[in-house]
């Protein structure tokens, strides 16, 4: 293998090892499974008689579906937040398509709906799109105040 090659092929698995290191990202929107929900947010088979926020940072989960036009709308609000509040909140996607357990388990019936989630008190649920403005005074008022 001559140099050149040699310095293609460890360019090529520096960038794949980059992009493998995607857990270890401290901003963008994170896209749950049902797993992920169970492990970051709430494990509802271990304690389904109360939620209990297994989180370390206040965060919003954004019930969405690929075929709804408001959910693309405030989509890129939620990537700009995510970047304005990295490291101090989480912002979660879940596909209500794809995870309709989670779906169910909220009671999800209109979409985009925006769960709000602080560290020590009651989640509470916005349905609808919303101007980020909006989504701040939220985040600022009531998910990072005591």
């Amino acid at each position: 293998m001559n140099k050149k090659n040699l310095l293609i092929l460890i360019f090529s698995f520096s960038i794949i090892f980059a992009f493998a290191q995607n857990d270890n990202n401290i901003s963008g929107v994170i896209y749950l499974t049902k797993a992920d929900f169970l492990q970051k947010v709430a494990n509802y088979q271990t304690n389904p008689e109360r939620f209990i926020y297994l989180g370390d940072k206040p965060c919003i989960i954004d019930f969405y579906a690929d075929w709804c036009a408001p959910c693309r709308r405030v989509a890129p609000i939620f990537e700009e937040l995510s970047e304005e509040y990295a490291n101090i909140i989480y912002i979660y996607k879940i596909n209500i398509d794809k995870e309709k357990e989670i779906a169910a388990l909220f009671g999800i019936s209109s979409i985009p709906a925006i769960l709000f989630i602080p560290r020590n008190k009651t989640p509470q649920m916005a349905v609808g799109q919303y101007p980020k403005a909006t989504y701040q005074q939220i985040i600022n008022e009531f998910l990072l105040k005591d």
